[in-house]
């Protein structure tokens, strides 16, 4: 049986072919095609040496759901809200994070207020219903939208995360008044407390819905028309599948896709090389993210801010916590009006891409800055498939930087890429040093095309010691979707003390959510290998406003073991604001769970083992690359042709189909039993 991936970043389209009888893995990549998406899809999977009809499953992870969002290209929506509340959406929780920022700005809603209606309907934080939802006065609303040529609609009410009802109700009006509009209500979303994050995450899925549905339903209808009569999958945020109609509906729940899939291959890898504690750094062409494996488990959150924490929106989902920042290979370097240097968040793209790519761009980019440097091989670029242009990347840095600072060339495209590891590093502090963790004690896992360009320099920026590349660093992501499992997460709001709690009143909670959870992967059409289930709880100290989500053992509610549960929530506490009250009494907020199906995974395949030395045939001879402050004659190795025990001093560059790894003077590569390469940072000095 064949597996598809297909991963579609902002610059290429990586597809990951995996058949489960033979246990081969193939790669295909392709530059994105912004205009027509499927068509990126069509040439990596041919570039795969595959057919998608011959594929029992194929398995999608997109940037679309978040680039909507970030670039305000969604649909005209409209919010319909409980009376009295139409401006909370707007209001928000009036934070100002930096209070001597003149410059700062609030969040812009993505639905104005001339679009935000409201219903007089009311119901109580019990679930009882004090004012019934007036028909009439939701055929009046729908007439309005209709004349307003809205095209997708919200509805928050008032503790519907307790009694849905009304919004079911408003639904099924708005649906058969309002055909061929996209309709969501919040409960569907999220069923816990807290009105404005469920108001923000219902607008979201509203404003991106109409898109993300269409792009969602145009790939189904191609690939059905190329005969694929197998099951459509796509990647959650949470780094689990979910089937093709409920990821239609709920659009916001994929905004983190295609990165949530790089994290599960990361800990997938880690874990086989023995390692626990591993930062998960992804670098594309147009942003570089990074997520935590801690202990051998993907760090969660359950709620997370779209759009940078200044002006972002929150949205309440179960997600991996990934930090962004816009940093990529095609992030466009620029000087601002008063000639300071600045590398992002523009990029150039799959089209027309960075100047060296020879398609029109004419903005100096990282990549024409490590082209530049000698980092990157005009004719190895894709394994040669595709030839850089050295001459329009010195036009572009030129024109854009180098002259206009009075630089060389050198000069100027060095110092973009140090102002680009400088950004990429705050992504590594955002999910550590932010976190209450110390970057030092984890391994930094880089990849995404342009990954293992910048690892070594990150490393250094924040006290890393170890990295590692692992095979297909390019595609990556899209291999990430072959170790994703089918999962369903639920979240309840149900306030108790601690030293209160009925353990009975949660069994019943939790068993409720099970079954929906259950219910779900039977109805996927995919039958996993197994079902596992996961519990947690919101928590927080009495007084205190915001949560912390800690997993619960299920032995903890099989003893009825308060104090158990009590010792984890002090020592989560104590990690993530450097501080706990054990003496202090703690409430639950709400309960979480998660039911997973378990699929078949692949197996890491074991390269030929070697000596120290890396065999002949593996280099590839030298060329000048810039180091610290001048070009050294740099070994260039092969990838593919290193064996299980090879060791390589730095300076060397390490070439493969859709990434180049550099070794710094002074670091030491080692290539391990599974085809990693683990770089060991300062490794000459030490000794």
């Amino acid at each position: 049986m064949l597996r598809i991936a297909a991963d579609i970043g902002g610059t290429f389209t990586d597809v990951a072919v995996f058949d489960e009888r033979s246990g081969k893995l193939r790669l295909g990549k392709a530059l994105s095609t912004p205009d027509a998406l499927v068509q990126g899809i069509e040439s990596g999977i041919a570039k795969a040496g595959c057919e998608i009809s011959a594929a029992a499953l194929f398995l999608h992870g997109s940037t679309i759901a978040i680039n909507t969002m970030l670039e305000r290209t969604g649909a005209k929506a409209a919010l319909l809200i409980t009376k009295g509340f139409r401006d909370i959406y707007e209001i928000g929780r009036v934070n100002r994070p930096d209070s001597y920022n003149l410059y700062f700005t609030k969040h812009q809603p993505l639905i104005p207020r001339m679009h935000r209606l409201e219903a007089d309907e009311r119901v109580l934080a019990s679930g009882e219903v004090l004012k019934p939802l007036d028909e009439d006065e939701i055929a009046s609303i729908a007439e309005q939208l209709k004349r307003d040529g809205i095209e997708a609609v919200a509805i928050l009410f008032l503790h519907s995360y307790r009694n849905p009802a009304h919004e079911l109700r408003a639904k099924q009006l708005l649906q058969r008044l309002l055909p061929g509009v996209f309709i969501t209500a919040s409960h569907e979303l999220s069923q816990e407390y807290r009105e404005f994050e469920r108001s923000s995450t219902v607008a979201a899925n509203a404003y991106i819905g109409p898109r993300v549905s269409g792009y969602l339903s145009d790939i189904n209808a191609h690939i059905r028309d190329s005969a694929f009569r197998g099951a459509f999958l796509v990647v959650q945020s949470t780094g689990g599948l979910c089937a093709l109609d409920q990821a239609r509906q709920e659009c916001v729940r994929i905004l983190e896709s295609g990165p949530a899939a790089g994290v599960i291959a990361a800990k997938a890898v880690c874990i086989a090389a023995g390692i626990s504690n591993a930062i998960a750094f992804d670098m594309g062409g147009t942003t570089a993210k990074a997520g935590v494996i801690s202990e051998g488990q993907v760090l969660t959150t359950g709620s997370a801010l779209v759009g940078g924490y200044e002006r972002a929106l929150p949205v309440q989902l179960p997600m991996i916590d990934i930090v962004e920042v816009g940093a990529g290979g095609g992030s466009i370097a620029y000087l601002s009006e008063g000639g300071a240097l600045h590398v992002g968040p523009r990029s150039a793209g799959a089209a027309p891409g960075p100047a060296c790519y020879g398609l029109g761009g004419s903005e100096p980019t990282v990549t024409d800055a490590h082209l530049l440097l000698g980092r990157l091989g005009a004719d190895r670029f894709l394994g040669g498939e595709m030839r850089l242009d050295v001459r329009a990347a010195e036009r572009a840095f030129y024109g854009k930087v180098a002259a206009p600072l009075g630089m060389n060339l050198i000069e100027a495209a060095n110092g973009v890429v140090q102002i680009a590891v400088t950004r990429m590093a705050y992504a590594v502090k955002g999910v550590t040093t932010a976190r209450g963790l110390d970057a030092g004690n984890f391994v930094l896992a880089a990849y995404g095309g342009a990954g293992p360009l910048h690892a070594t320099e990150i490393a250094r920026e924040t006290g890393i010691r170890r990295v590692l590349i692992p095979r297909a660093p390019g595609h990556f992501s899209a291999c990430g979707m072959l170790f994703c499992d089918l999962r369903y997460d639920f979240v309840r709001t149900h306030f108790t003390k601690l030293d209160s709690l009925d353990f009975g009143a949660f069994e019943t909670i939790f068993s409720r959510m099970e079954e929906d959870g259950r219910r779900a992967v039977a109805q996927s059409g995919i039958k996993p290998a197994e079902i596992r289930i996961g519990h947690a709880l919101d928590m927080r100290y009495v007084g205190q406003e915001h949560l912390v989500t800690i997993d619960v053992p299920l032995e903890c509610f099989e003893r009825n073991d308060r104090s158990a549960i009590k010792r984890l929530f002090d020592s989560v506490h104590e990690q993530r604001y450097g501080t706990c009250a054990p003496a202090e009494p703690a409430e639950i907020a709400s309960l979480r769970s998660s039911v997973t199906g378990v699929l078949n995974k692949p197996e890491f395949e074991l390269i030929p083992a070697g000596g120290r030395n890396p065999p002949v045939d593996a280099g590839r001879g030298t060329r000048p690359a810039w180091f610290s402050e001048e070009f050294v004659d740099t070994p260039v190795f092969d990838r593919e042709l290193l064996q299980a025990g090879n060791v390589i001093q730095g300076p060397a560059l390490i070439e493969e189909h859709a990434s180049t790894t550099v070794l710094f003077p002074g670091d030491e590569l080692t290539v391990d039993p599974s085809g990693n390469l683990i770089l060991s940072i300062g490794a000459a000095d030490e000794r």
